[in-house]
């Protein structure tokens, strides 16, 4: 007997990376192997050298297939077993580790838009809908648009055993969001990749694409982001810590370096309207979805719990935003003795 396992990976398309994946056919019982494939397609080699090596990190029920089939995450490495440029995962490993007993914990609320065709979903074949406001958590067939495809993710996700919390309907039509965590760096980053590979993959069958783009629609609608929620022991104990976190992000030339990494576009999304702050000014602030960083009410008044970056776009790549944030705030929080 056998089984089929998915193997998928990130690329090194650029300015946004793609996920792939491709299907091998393994024995019952068999561990998923050790894998390969032609770099010089996926924009990670060149044609006189482009093999390059599937690494197995991450696997899980294949909720599509069934059965005894398996999803297989993997970082990309060189034949040498080096890790490939493309791979991000690698340079969050070592900050993870180092910062592990603070116990970090993540939760991101992924934002996606679908599209049909050259529109968004839900949008009329000529003009525009009715302006937003009405869709965000809406309910009726003239408010929302593609609850199907978003209730089989949502079961889909389940049932390969993601950590996904929970799913509303966004400002746009067609517009929607996932949330995946409280979990680790690593297990966020794995599980919403993972998770994002289902959108895609769930849409298909109905048609429908899906995209990360941070400002699928121009003009006056809100962009899609992936507001990212961060927290340590420390700061589910106490304010102080918090205050530490806000502060060291806002640190010198931190603002400018995580702006750089949270995702392309994002000056076309954070422009100070539509729920977020200018991407050139940081901010923080309690209640406050104008600011870099919100301080949640419920955390103001309980003197303990999280923050909320909401600077990352939609598309931002999540080994990134939690390496970056995991090594800004961990580090400002031991050298203020706040572990």
């Amino acid at each position: 007997m056998t089984f089929k396992a998915e193997y998928i990976w990130i690329d090194g398309t650029e300015p946004t990376a793609k996920l792939r994946s491709k299907t091998k056919i393994l024995a019952d019982g068999a561990e998923p192997p050790v894998w390969g494939f032609d770099g010089s397609s996926t924009n990670q080699a060149e044609g006189h050298s482009s093999d390059l090596v599937l690494q197995p990190v991450f696997s899980c029920p294949d909720p599509i297939r069934g059965g005894g089939d398996i999803l297989v995450l993997c970082e990309v490495l060189h034949t040498d077993l080096t890790p490939h440029a493309s791979n991000t995962r690698a340079l969050l490993r070592p900050v993870a580790e180092k910062f592990a007993a603070q116990q970090p914990v993540f939760g991101i609320e992924q934002e996606y838009t679908f599209f049909q065709g050259s529109r968004p979903l839900g949008f009329p074949e000529n003009g525009y809908p009715a302006p937003q406001g009405g869709y965000y958590c809406g309910v009726g067939a003239d408010e929302i648009f593609g609850r199907e495809i978003v209730e089989k993710h949502l079961d889909n996700c389940l049932t390969a055993g993601l950590g996904i919390s929970g799913i509303n309907a966004e400002v746009m039509p067609g517009q929607w969001e996932f949330q995946v965590g409280p979990l680790s760096p690593l297990e966020v980053s794995d599980h919403m990749w993972v998770a994002r590979w289902l959108l895609y993959r769930t849409a298909e069958e109905f048609g429908i694409s899906a995209t990360l783009d941070a400002k699928p629609a121009k003009g006056d609608w809100n962009g899609a982001g992936a507001h990212t929620n961060f927290s340590t022991k420390a700061m589910r104990e106490g304010y102080e810590p918090i205050i530490t976190a806000c502060e060291a992000l806002g640190d010198g030339d931190k603002p400018a370096v995580h702006v750089k990494h949270y995702g392309v576009g994002i000056e076309a999304r954070l422009t100070g309207l539509h729920e977020t702050a200018p991407w050139n000014e940081y901010s923080y602030g309690v209640s406050d979805r104008g600011a870099s960083v919100r301080i949640p009410w419920q955390v103001e008044v309980d003197r303990k719990g999280y923050i909320e970056d909401r600077r990352p776009n939609a598309n931002v790549d999540p080994y990134v935003v939690t390496r970056l944030m995991v090594d800004t705030c961990c580090t400002a929080l031991e050298k203020a003795g706040q572990v």
